[in-house]
């Protein structure tokens, strides 16, 4: 009976929030909408994963063939060789996105000219704003045999290189590119949660001796760190997600290296019109993407005591 109670109390409290703040709840309408139509609706076509999917008939499927499409790229080297690529390039992309905007917004926050930090804010900015196809598009013109990069080496060593149909350079093209374009735009979270840290902290180390590398260390850092933990956890989450976005750098010569996960999807499954299949891959791909996630969430609470939930 008292839990009814509560549970009623409850519900006119929510209904009282919604009738006064409507305009408010309005506005989550629109981004409900997306998420149901686009992300959530989807979802029932995984099951064309364990059907036979024929173009023009059911979009469930015409036949169950239960786990045939999951043993085909478990047995499948080409995907195995995928995957490994996907597992290093998303590993590079972490290594070295992750980290650069928490080192850049440490390095702004100690900016003192204010003209120039909002300088530097400003162009470390704009390429988050560049399309990623002319973003494409600008590193091949620098890295082509007749770019910019080969007319300096050129002009110095007497040699060029041919870095669109080297396969050993293309993950460095694509994690510099990648960091390049998302560094500056990273540290716009971090640069907020520096903004919630008491400065009285700061002025009590410093009045016991501590210099400026020690108050980052045993202040700053600590201060920022659920933010770190939160956007560590959803960047592992989208960890085998890389690829796709930048697929016009890659070209046969470079597959060895350069071939994905979402490019070997794009080819399978529009190009061959092997739906199925291309599901059963995908459904791998968001099944250890979402283990991940749970795994790193559960390692963050155990080891720092903070995670996503």
């Amino acid at each position: 009976m008292h839990n009814r109670r509560v549970e009623v109390r409850h519900h006119r409290s929510l209904w009282t929030d919604v009738k006064r703040d409507w305009r408010l709840y309005a506005l989550l309408a629109l981004p409900i909408a997306y998420f149901v139509v686009f992300k959530y609706l989807p979802m029932a076509g995984n099951i064309i994963a364990f059907r036979r999917f024929v173009p023009g008939g059911s979009m469930f499927g015409e036949q169950w063939v239960g786990l045939r499409y999951i043993r085909m790229f478990i047995e499948d080297p080409t995907f195995w060789q995928v995957f490994r690529n996907t597992v290093v390039l998303g590993g590079l992309s972490l290594l070295f996105t992750f980290p650069i905007p928490i080192a850049l917004a440490l390095l702004l926050n100690e900016l003192r000219g204010q003209r120039f930090k909002k300088f530097v804010q400003t162009v470390s900015y704009l390429p988050h704003f560049i399309s990623v196809v002319i973003v494409a598009g600008m590193i091949l013109q620098l890295v082509s045999l007749h770019g910019t990069i080969n007319q300096v080496l050129k002009a110095t060593t007497g040699s060029t290189v041919n870095f669109i149909q080297d396969a050993d350079w293309f993950r460095a093209i694509y994690v510099s590119s990648d960091v390049w374009q998302t560094a500056g735009w990273g540290t716009i979270l971090y640069l907020a949660a520096l903004t919630q840290i008491d400065d009285t902290l700061y002025e009590v180390a410093r009045i016991d001796g501590a210099n400026r590398w020690k108050q980052t260390w045993h202040i700053t850092l600590p201060g920022i760190a659920p933010a770190i933990v939160t956007l560590l956890i959803l960047n592992i989450g989208s960890f085998l997600s890389v690829g796709f976005e930048k697929i016009l750098l890659y070209n046969p010569l470079t597959y060895e290296t350069a071939d994905v996960i979402s490019t070997y999807l794009y080819r399978v499954g529009l190009v061959s019109n092997n739906f199925s299949y291309a599901t059963a891959i995908g459904l791998f791909e968001a099944v250890v993407g979402l283990a991940l996630v749970f795994g790193a969430n559960a390692i963050s609470r155990r080891v720092l005591g903070a995670g996503l939930w």
